[in-house]
């Protein structure tokens, strides 16, 4: 499945919101995503990604609350965090987050 990131073009993604939630480690998701925006400076969240698939779904991956801008020196540390939010416009953000990371994940096993 095809897709661009915000790390090649800018991704329209206003009026996302949450559609569900993932479990996935932030190693995974930085092989198979790139690398993330608002690492810094971020208030709610530490990392995001911006993707859009090739049928036009468009997704947003993110932390909430649960890290270190948030929370302070009680915050999780990226590659502590497991549990991430996933918005888009519609269910299929999450379904195709979902594929796509486990078709990258396992490759490479």
């Amino acid at each position: 499945m095809k897709f661009t990131t915000h790390n090649e073009a800018e991704i329209e993604t206003s009026g996302t919101h949450l559609q569900g939630h993932i479990q996935a480690n932030y190693a995974d998701l930085v092989e198979t995503f790139g690398q993330p925006h608002n690492l810094e400076g971020g208030y709610k969240t530490d990392a995001e990604w911006d993707v859009c698939f090739a049928d036009g779904t468009r997704a947003t991956i993110y932390n909430w609350k649960n890290g270190k801008n948030y929370c302070g020196e009680n915050g999780l540390e990226l590659h502590e965090i497991q549990d991430w939010n996933v918005g888009g416009f519609d269910k299929f953000a999450v379904e195709r987050v979902l594929r796509v990371l486990y078709l990258n994940v396992t490759e490479r096993i």
